[in-house]
């Protein structure tokens, strides 16, 4: 689908320089623009390119003055990068915008479905299942019995999600996550052979979460698993039975949060991070990737390392880290002089 330059700068109330009936059809950087795309300028490291872009459009703030002729049309905004952030989204919801049932699929004569659903080919809806008003559910996904999904949010194709499990308003769990599945619980009996635990509680995802491609979340033991609002967490992610994670934290790739920690609002974790079982980590806390956390951090802590610790703390250590080949040398000579010292006297 085309739009014009005009009907771009009604979305994003700017302001049209050049030819208003303009048209674009798709976006790219603008160094790699062609003709019909639409792009952006916001850093000044790139203001070479917008006199040799080939993108129809470009985004530009109002201040951008030009020093020599473009042939692109420029739309002038209050600020491009946000305002080119705000077409994205404009731009993803249309490319989303789907409706309908997809055959074949089952739905359960027992399930609740509300208005504008799409469903695509080979999803299974489970007994009691209720999704609300504009739901996406793509493709070779399975709804368990009792699973509740709010309205707006989207299911990529091959997400899993148990029963029981509740799922807020304005989600988006990406392809290959399994929400539910049981908890990682076992004990060993008298012959030591290890016996599972029944995982007979649930997992409570709040509104405006996302959830990135292949990640898990598992059920409680007892009680529910809770991803707060807000949350966003990236692909590859490990959540295990019982964890809290508090809302707006983000967490990136390939962190693993083990059973019952409970992780406070407004965190950030970087990739690979690894978190122990029972524990706490206070709100506004920020962890540096590939640390390792194995006790209870209070807030507005930044913390680095495996085990993690204080972040300059552990950047004033490293300086001694790294040059401990060379201090024991230094130590091993200074041994050896002293000797000497001791053998002449």
């Amino acid at each position: 689908m085309k739009f014009t330059a005009s009907q771009i700068a009604e979305i994003l109330e700017g302001e049209v320089v050049g030819n208003l009936q303009e048209e674009v059809s798709t976006l790219s950087k603008i160094e790699e623009g062609e003709k019909g795309s639409l792009t952006f300028l916001s850093n000044p490291k790139y203001t070479p390119y917008i006199y040799t872009t080939n993108a129809s459009v470009v985004v530009v703030d109002k201040t951008f003055v030009p020093e020599k002729e473009i042939s692109a049309t420029l739309l002038k905004v209050d600020n491009a990068y946000k305002s080119f952030s705000k077409l994205l989204e404009f731009y993803n919801q249309f490319k989303l915008a789907k409706e309908g049932r997809e055959e074949p699929h089952f739905i359960s004569e027992t399930a609740s479905l509300g208005d504008n659903l799409y469903i695509g080919a080979f999803v299974y809806i489970g007994e009691n299942v209720k999704i609300g008003n504009n739901v996406k559910i793509y493709p070779n996904s399975y709804i368990g019995n009792d699973v509740e999904i709010g309205d707006d949010s989207v299911i990529f194709s091959g997400v899993n999600i148990y029963y029981d499990t509740k799922i807020g308003k304005n989600c988006m769990i990406n392809s290959g996550s399994v929400i539910g599945a049981d908890g990682f619980g076992f004990t060993p009996d008298e012959k030591g052979e290890y016996k599972k635990v029944p995982q007979i509680g649930n997992v409570i995802i709040e509104d405006n979460v996302d959830i990135g491609a292949c990640t898990t979340i598992d059920r409680a033991t007892l009680g529910s698993t809770i991803i707060r609002k807000g949350v966003k967490l990236d692909n590859q992610i490990q959540i295990a039975h019982n964890v809290t994670i508090g809302k707006n934290t983000v967490i990136a790739s390939q962190t693993g949060i083990a059973g019952s920690t409970k992780i406070g609002e407004n965190c950030m974790f970087g990739g690979q991070v690894g978190v122990i079982g029972h524990i706490t980590i206070g709100d506004n806390v920020k962890v540096q990737a590939q640390s390792g956390i194995i006790k209870s951090v209070k807030d507005n802590q930044v913390i680095k390392g495996t085990p993690a610790y204080e972040y300059s703390g552990f950047n004033k250590s490293y300086v001694y880290f790294k040059n401990l080949p060379k201090l024991v040398a230094r130590i091993d000579a200074l041994e050896k002089e002293l000797k000497k010292e001791k053998s002449n006297n």
